[in-house]
C-alpha cells in the first residue's frame, strides 16, 4: 500500500457527513489524486457537534458520526482505493457538559479525591479561601442565590443515584455528602441498612489524588454503596418513598439544600464570574473546554489510546495535532508521541508568525499549513497599492490606523475581558513567589497583575518554549520575552523597571525554584490564547485595510511577499520540512481561497476601488438608520460583497452578524447589542433589494472574476508543486467562494465533482475553459498535478529538489518559475491586472529538452522560452521533460 504522503483531502465529519459518507467519497478521492483522506476528529464528541473538536470521551467513535463499524468501513474503503489515512486528534482539551464526560463527571462528583483529578487543569490550591479545592463553574444566568431561592436549582433522585440539576445541566453529587440526607430517610423508614449506608458515606476517606491507594479504597466503598443503594431501591419501596420526601423537603428549603450543595466539589456561579475567578485552563475563553494535563504520562496513554491503536493495526498512517501551542511541553509531547508511533507522519497546528521557525527539538514533519497560506498569497499583493489602501481606510472611517498599536490594544482587551481569570491565576502565583524574595515582596498585587498583563499584550509571537524541567532555555526565548519586556517597561513608564527586570528573570529561568518555574512555563500557555483572540478574533475583525491579509498566521503590516522571499522560503522547507502540509483554506480560514484571490486584486487597483467604495457609501446612505452601521463595518461588508458576489442575503447576514461580534467594538458574543445588530442587519438586506446598488456591485466585480480566477490557478498550482504535502479543502477542487465557519463548512456536492472529473479527461482545454464557471480549470489544475505527483514523487519527497528558474524581460516581475527534480517547471502569473494580458519580451530559461505543458499538450524545446508562449492557452504552466503524461490536450 502506497502510504508515501501525496496530498491530502480534509473531510469535515458531522451527524449530516458521517464515517460511511465518507467512505462514500474515497473513489473520487482516490480517482483526485490524493494520497490521504484527512479527517476531523472523530473520537466521542458533545451531543450536537459539528466539528468534533469537543470530545468527551477518547475511548470510543463517535456515535453519531457511525460509531467504531462506520470506521472499520471507512478504513476498508480507503485500503481498497489505497490511500492512506491522516486522522486530526485534541489532545490540549476536553469538552466537560454534564455527565457526557465521564472523567469530568468522576471529578465534580470526588474533587481531589477523583482518579482523574491530574487529568484536567485544574488548580486546586488556587482556590478562593471561601471555596476550598472546589472547581468554579460559572454556568448560572443569574446570581447563585437568586436562583437557589427562585428553586431553579433542584436535586433529584432516582433508583439509588442523586443528580442536581439546573435546566438541562445535571451535576453529580459527592457521596460524602449524602450522609445527612440518608440518616434522615432511614429514620423515617426504619431501615437499618439505609442507616449503615448513612453512616458509610460520612466515613468515606477524602485524599487528594496523590495518595493513590487511598484514592481506590474511597472508590471501592463508594461503589459498594452504590450498588446497595441500588438495590435497596429496587427491594424496599417503602424506603425509596422516604428518600423522595427527604429531596422533596430540600427542594423547598433554600437553606437546607444550599447546605447541601455547599458540601459539594464545584461552586455554582453567574456565567460571568469565568472572566475573573476561574480555576481551570480552559481552550481560549470557551468555558467548558478544560485543558488536558497531556503532559502526565498516564493521560497521554488514556487519551491517545485509539489513534495509538488505530496506526498499530495500519488504519491510521497520519496525524494531525490540534493546538499544540496550548500544552504546558510541547516538544515534551511530541517526543513521546513520536516514541509510540515512531514511522508515523506527524504535522502540528502551530501559527507561525513572520520569519518565525517551527521549534527544533519537535521531531515532527512540520505544520499544518498556514505559513504557506500567507506566504502564497503576498505573491498576489502589489506592495504599490498598499499605501492607499490605507489612506482609503483612514479616509472611510476618519481615523488614523496603526496596526500595530490596533493589536495591541486588542490583546490587552482580550485579556482583560476574557482571559481574565488565567490572568488572575498567574497574578496569584506571581504574588506567592514575590512574597519569597525579599526584595520584590512589596509590589502590590495591582502592580504585578499589570506587568503581567503588559508582557502578555507585547509578546510578538504565540509563546516561547522554556521548559522548567530541564532548565532549558533557547535564543530564541531570550529574544522574544526580551522583545516583549521592553516594550512593557515603554509602554507602563509608572512602573517599576525592576519589576519588569524581575519578570524577565522568571520567564528566562534564571530565578530558580518550583513556583518560579512554574510561572514561566504557565505565561507560555496564556501569550497563546492572546494572540488567537487578540489578533485574529478581534484585530482582523477591526482592521479592514484589505481584509485577504487578516489570515490566520498573517501580518498585515507586512502584506506583499517578493518572488525571491517566495523562493528563499521554499528552499527552506524542502531542507527543514519537506513533508509539512501546504494549505490554501481550512476549516478555520477566515475567507475561502477563491475570495482571497479575488480581493488580493484591490491592491492592484486602489484608486478605481477607492472611486468606486465612496460612490456607494454615499448613495448607500439612504439606507443608513441612526447613523449606523458605523463605516469601519460598512467598508468591511462592500469587501465581503465583492470577494463572495453572487452571495444571499441569508450568508453576508450570518457572516457579518459574526464580524461585529468578534470585532467586540459595539457588540459582542457575551454581550450583544440587539439595537445594533438589528441595524446592521436591516442595512444589508437594504442594499442588497437596491436594484441600482446591486447591478453597479455587478458591474464592479465581473471584470474581477477572471483574473481573480487567474490568481486562483496559480496560487492552487504553487501549493501543489511547492516542497511539502499540498492539503485540499473539502470542496475546493471547484470555486471556493465560502466565508469563515460556519459557512466554510456548509455541504459539499460530491456527486456533481465526481461527475465533472470522470468527463474532464475527455475534454478539450478550450471546452475546459469554455466551462469556468463550473469550476473545470481548477479542477483540472488539481487533477493533472496531483496525478504528476504520483508519478514522479521521487521529485517531490525529502530527497527531491527546488530550484528557481531565471526569468528575464520587461514583465518578469510578474512570474513565479521554479524546478522540481530534473523534469517538472512551473510557471504562473501574479499581479495579473499590472500585467495586461501581455508578457511582452519575458522569458524563462528552461533546461534544454523536450518539454510538454501537461496542462495544454502543447510542446516546447527548452532554452529561453517565452512566458507568453507557455501561458497562451491556459493561465498557468505545468511542464514535464520527457514523454506527454496520459491526457493530452490539444
Amino acid at each position: 500500500m502506497q502510504l508515501e504522503p501525496i496530498a491530502t483531502y480534509r473531510l469535515q465529519l458531522c451527524p449530516e457527513f458521517g464515517l460511511d459518507d465518507a467512505a462514500g467519497v474515497v473513489p473520487y478521492l482516490a480517482c483526485l489524486g490524493v494520497s490521504h483522506v484527512y479527517t476531523s476528529p472523530y473520537l466521542q464528541a458533545a451531543s450536537g457537534s459539528s466539528h468534533g473538536y469537543d470530545v468527551v470521551d477518547p475511548t470510543r467513535v463517535n456515535k453519531a458520526l457511525g460509531g467504531e463499524r462506520a470506521r472499520k468501513r471507512l478504513c476498508a474503503a480507503m485500503q481498497q482505493a489505497n490511500l492512506g489515512q491522516m486522522l486530526d486528534i485534541v489532545p490540549n482539551h476536553m469538552a466537560i457538559i454534564g455527565d457526557q464526560n465521564p472523567w469530568w463527571w468522576d471529578v465534580l462528583e470526588n474533587g481531589p479525591s477523583s482518579r482523574f483529578a491530574i487529568y484536567f487543569d485544574v488548580d486546586w490550591d488556587a482556590s478562593e479561601e471561601r471555596w476550598p479545592n472546589k472547581v468554579l463553574l460559572p454556568v448560572l444566568a443569574d446570581h447563585y442565590g437568586r436562583v437557589l431561592e427562585s428553586c431553579e436549582l433542584q436535586l433529584k433522585h432516582a433508583g439509588g443515584d442523586f443528580t442536581l440539576h439546573y435546566g438541562e445541566q445535571s451535576f453529580p453529587l459527592d457521596p460524602s455528602s449524602l450522609g445527612k440526607l440518608l440518616a434522615e430517610a432511614a429514620c423515617d423508614a426504619h431501615s437499618e441498612l439505609l442507616g449503615f449506608l448513612a453512616e458509610s458515606c460520612m466515613r468515606l476517606p477524602r485524599p487528594t489524588v496523590t495518595d493513590r491507594r487511598l484514592v481506590e479504597l474511597r472508590h471501592r466503598d463508594k461503589d459498594v454503596i452504590q450498588h446497595l443503594l441500588t438495590r435497596l431501591s429496587h427491594d424496599e419501596p417503602d424506603t425509596v418513598i422516604a428518600i423522595d420526601a427527604v429531596v422533596t423537603r430540600l427542594n423547598a428549603d433554600p437553606d437546607a439544600l444550599d447546605d447541601l450543595i455547599d458540601r459539594q466539589n464545584y461552586r455554582l456561579a453567574l456565567w460571568r464570574t469565568a472572566g475573573r475567578d476561574l480555576g481551570y485552563r480552559r481552550f481560549f475563553d470557551i468555558n467548558n473546554l478544560a485543558g488536558l494535563r497531556v503532559e502526565e504520562e498516564e493521560v497521554f496513554h488514556a487519551t491517545h489510546q485509539l489513534p495509538l491503536a488505530w496506526v498499530r493495526e495500519g488504519s491510521v498512517h497520519g496525524l494531525r495535532i490540534d493546538h499544540a501551542d496550548g500544552m504546558r511541553d510541547p516538544a515534551q509531547y511530541f517526543a513521546r508521541l513520536c516514541q509510540a508511533c515512531p514511522d508515523t507522519w506527524i504535522v502540528a497546528e502551530k501559527i507561525l508568525e513572520h520569519h518565525e521557525r517551527l521549534p527544533t527539538d519537535w521531531p515532527i514533519a512540520g505544520t499544518t499549513g498556514y505559513d504557506f497560506l500567507n506566504l502564497a498569497g503576498g505573491l498576489f499583493i502589489d506592495p504599490a497599492g498598499m499605501p492607499s489602501l490605507l489612506s482609503l481606510l483612514e479616509a472611510f472611517t476618519g481615523e488614523v490606523v496603526d496596526f500595530t498599536r490596533l493589536v495591541y490594544e486588542s490583546k490587552r482587551q482580550v485579556l482583560k475581558e476574557l482571559l481574565g481569570s488565567e490572568l488572575n491565576r498567574l497574578a496569584s502565583l506571581f504574588v506567592d513567589i514575590c512574597e519569597q524574595h525579599r526584595c520584590h515582596r512589596d509590589y502590590t498585587r495591582y502592580e504585578l497583575y499589570l506587568a503581567l498583563l503588559e508582557t502578555a499584550a507585547s509578546f510578538p509571537v504565540y509563546r516561547t518554549y522554556v521548559r522548567a524541567a530541564t532548565e532549558r532555555v533557547t535564543e530564541t526565548d531570550i529574544q522574544y520575552v526580551s522583545e516583549a519586556i521592553a516594550l512593557a517597561k515603554e509602554r507602563r513608564t509608572e512602573l517599576d523597571p525592576q519589576l519588569f527586570q524581575f519578570l524577565e528573570d522568571l520567564l528566562l529561568l534564571r530565578c530558580k525554584g518550583r513556583l518560579e518555574g512554574e510561572l514561566a512555563m504557565r505565561f507560555q500557555q496564556l501569550t497563546g490564547p492572546a494572540m488567537a483572540k487578540g489578533v485574529e478574533d478581534t484585530t482582523f475583525y477591526r482592521f479592514h485595510c484589505l481584509v485577504s491579509l487578516n489570515e490566520v498566521g498573517g501580518n498585515p503590516s507586512k502584506p506583499d511577499v517578493s518572488i525571491v522571499e517566495f523562493h528563499q522560503a521554499c528552499n527552506l522547507i524542502q531542507a527543514d520540512h519537506p513533508q509539512t502540509l501546504l494549505a490554501t483554506a481550512t476549516h478555520d480560514t477566515k475567507r475561502g481561497e477563491d475570495v482571497r484571490a479575488r480581493l488580493a486584486l484591490l491592491s492592484e487597483m486602489p484608486e478605481h476601488w477607492g472611486r468606486t467604495v465612496q460612490g456607494w457609501m454615499q448613495y448607500n446612505q439612504q439606507h443608513r438608520c441612526h447613523d449606523l452601521p458605523d463605516r469601519n463595518t460598512e467598508y468591511l461588508l462592500y469587501q465581503t460583497l465583492v470577494g463572495t458576489w453572487p452571495i444571499d442575503v441569508q450568508r453576508l447576514s450570518d457572516y457579518m452578524q459574526k464580524a461585529i461580534r468578534e470585532a467586540k467594538i459595539h457588540t459582542s458574543w457575551t454581550q450583544p447589542q440587539p439595537d445594533y445588530e438589528q441595524a446592521i442587519q436591516q442595512f444589508i438586506q437594504a442594499v442588497l433589494a437596491d436594484n441600482k446598488f446591486c447591478c453597479e456591485l455587478e458591474a464592479f466585480v465581473q471584470p474581477l472574476i477572471a483574473p481573480g480566477r487567474v490568481n486562483s490557478l496559480a496560487q492552487t498550482l504553487l501549493k501543489l508543486m511547492a516542497p511539502g504535502v499540498p492539503d485540499i479543502y473539502q470542496g475546493t477542487e471547484l470555486w471556493d467562494l465560502n466565508l469563515v465557519d460556519p459557512d466554510n463548512r456548509r455541504p459539499v456536492d460530491y456527486h456533481r465533482r465526481a461527475q465533472l472529473l470522470a468527463e474532464i479527461s475527455g475534454l478539450a482545454i478550450e471546452q475546459i475553459l469554455a466551462r469556468s464557471d463550473e469550476g473545470l480549470p481548477k479542477l483540472w489544475v488539481i487533477r493533472q498535478a496531483l496525478h504528476l505527483r504520483q508519478q514522479y514523487a521521487e521529485f517531490f519527497g525529502p530527497a527531491g529538489s527546488y530550484q528557481p528558474l531565471k526569468v528575464s524581460g520587461g514583465k518578469a516581475v510578474h512570474a513565479v518559475a521554479f524546478m522540481r527534480g530534473q523534469n517538472v517547471a512551473v510557471v504562473v502569473p501574479r499581479l495579473v491586472l499590472g500585467l495586461k494580458e501581455d508578457w511582452a519580451d519575458t522569458v524563462v530559461e528552461l533546461p534544454t529538452g523536450d518539454w510538454c505543458n501537461l496542462l495544454t499538450g502543447d510542446r516546447l524545446a527548452g532554452g529561453s522560452t517565452a512566458i507568453g508562449t507557455i501561458l497562451e492557452r491556459f493561465p498557468v504552466g505545468l511542464l514535464h521533460r520527457g514523454r506527454c503524461a496520459s491526457s493530452e490536450k490539444n
